[in-house]
């Protein structure tokens, strides 16, 4: 923790529930609040959900630009351990970054029942070019990224400014789990924003083309910019993945 109080709405979030746990994961700049109406849906269904902050996140720009990629990874391997204690069976669905770090576990756990990836990045070589022209000119921070929200009056709690160092780190883990895309094997949701002014919808596309999961499905969202889960859509998200949890686990048996 040290000298960085957290953000109020930006702390963790943990529902017990039923053997049936759901790690949900924020995006890059951003903080659970973006994950909590689907938490609470989740949980209102009987489901465990978990939300960690991911570190760096939730505080100061200053804070997060000390943090790595590989924290990030160690923060959601950390609730999914805490998960696996009391439930059998674990999904994970993610936002953006978080459905970055998601498509990480999956391709490590394969134990992990399935994935709901939400307008997640692989693949930016846009923003890599622009980390670059930054690395150039010496520049430390620039205007955040958050809040890309279609809905009037709907705001995300995100860093009005992105750390330079920690789209860095952003890269190098996209990097990462594209690479690897081919190992995940288990059911999965990937949902596209039409209109995404962040990540770019190809993205998911090329998730989608690249994992191997016999049971996929994707799902566009035409009604919501790139913080889906609290936009127009927010409740068609919710629907398909508690089908989707249903389904597979009546498929198991």
């Amino acid at each position: 923790m040290g000298k960085y109080s957290i953000l109020q709405c930006a702390s963790p979030f943990y529902f017990p529930g039923n053997k049936t746990g759901v790690l949900l994961i924020h995006g890059f700049t951003g903080t659970t609040q973006s994950m909590r109406f689907l938490g609470e849906q989740f949980r209102d269904a009987g489901y465990t959900v978990t939300a960690p902050r991911l570190s760096g996140h939730g505080t100061t720009p200053q804070d997060m630009e000390t943090r790595t990629y590989l924290e990030w990874i160690r923060d959601v391997e950390a609730a999914l351990a805490d998960l696996k204690k009391s439930c059998s069976t674990i999904y994970v669905a993610g936002l953006s970054m978080g459905g970055t770090l998601t498509l990480y576990l999956a391709e490590k756990y394969p134990e992990i029942a399935g994935i709901m990836v939400i307008n997640a990045a692989v693949d930016m070589p846009e923003f890599q070019q622009y980390y670059e022209k930054l690395v150039q000119e010496e520049k430390r921070f620039v205007d955040g990224i958050g809040s890309d929200v279609k809905e009037e009056g709907v705001k995300e709690l995100a860093y009005r400014q992105s750390p330079v160092k920690s789209m860095e780190q952003l890269i190098v883990l996209m990097e990462e789990v594209r690479e690897r895309l081919s190992l995940i094997k288990m059911p999965a949701l990937v949902f596209s924003s039409v209109e995404d002014h962040v990540v770019p919808p190809v993205n998911s596309q090329l998730i989608f083309n690249g994992i191997q999961s016999e049971d996929k499905e994707f799902i566009t969202l035409e009604n919501s910019y790139h913080v889906a889960t609290i936009d127009n859509d927010k409740e068609l998200i919710v629907s398909k993945c508690l089908q989707f949890m249903t389904d597979t686990q009546l498929n198991q048996f």
